[in-house]
């Protein structure tokens, strides 16, 4: 009779060593899958900025014309946070931009360190400017948002140069979408810092936002139409479908990847109407 032994003690350990080393090695193929990169940290408070969820969750197209037809009805404007640093301002003005954008502000705790070159800056070289608030609903309510942002860069004056404040809302980069708020929840956390931007400045603030995420977190509201001025975003050849209520864009974010400062955008209109805009 065939006498069967057991396997000795360096062999059996060698087998779990070899499927360790298999594991790991599926493990790390998997980690350099594209999809990997989703489970990525999120990043730290304050370093948000316009459109930042836009290619992410939209997709990019391609972009729209940039010679004759409507780009000449239209003005190219830019939008700046801390990400551009010190801005080369002459030489965007150079190139034909005619209107601007700086990030003042993020929820009740930061403000973008390089405000004051990009806000002055654009102003010094003949651009009409203005300030842009990224909202944070689930840290402070509007109201209290609005007045941060005021009191640091997002005021308004009647000097013709001077865009009135824009409220960045969008997908929250620091977890869910809609940043913990329901639909009705939403619209009332914006209505609280409209309502305030206007008592504070006397202007009704410019509403940035993707039409997805518009329809996701507010249940596509249409009540803020009449009032507040459109700012689209969508990296494509045409806006496409408006938020309700909106028969209309005032401006559209059109791109991500422009040249000098990356982030792009067109003003519907000449640029008379840009300084109609900021003379209220």
């Amino acid at each position: 009779m065939p006498v069967h032994r057991p396997v000795p003690t360096r062999r059996r350990r060698s087998t779990r060593l070899g499927i360790t080393g298999t594991l790991l090695a599926a493990l790390s193929l998997l980690l350099a899958l594209p999809g990997a990169a989703q489970a990525a940290d999120p990043p730290a408070r304050g370093e948000a900025h316009m459109g930042m969820g836009v290619a992410e969750h939209d997709g990019v197209g391609s972009l729209p014309p940039t010679r004759g037809g409507i780009a000449a009805t239209q003005t190219e404007g830019v939008d700046v946070s801390s990400h551009q640093g010190n801005v080369a301002w002459s030489t965007l003005w150079n190139s034909g931009v005619r209107w601007a954008y700086a990030k003042a502000t993020e929820g009740t705790y930061y403000t973008n360190p390089y405000f004051a070159q990009q806000y002055n800056g654009s102003y010094n070289v003949g651009m009409v400017r203005g300030a842009y608030h990224f909202a944070t609903p689930d840290t402070t309510s509007g109201a209290t948002q609005a007045n941060y942002f005021v009191d640091h860069g997002g005021g308004w004056s009647r000097d013709g140069k001077t865009l009135p404040g824009a409220l960045d809302i969008e997908w929250n980069p620091y977890g869910a979408a809609c940043f913990g708020k329901t639909q009705s929840g939403m619209v009332t956390w914006i209505r609280d810092f409209l309502n305030q931007y206007k008592a504070r400045t006397g202007r009704h603030a410019v509403i940035y936002t993707a039409t997805s995420w518009w329809t996701q977190c507010t249940g596509n509201y249409s009540g803020f139409a009449a009032n507040n001025p459109l700012w689209i975003a969508r990296y494509a050849s045409t806006v496409g479908t408006l938020p309700a209520g909106w028969g209309t864009y005032t401006m559209w974010q059109y791109t991500s990847t422009g040249p000098t400062v990356g982030d792009h955008n067109r003003f519907n209109g000449a640029l008379d109407r840009v300084v109609a805009l900021a003379n209220g």
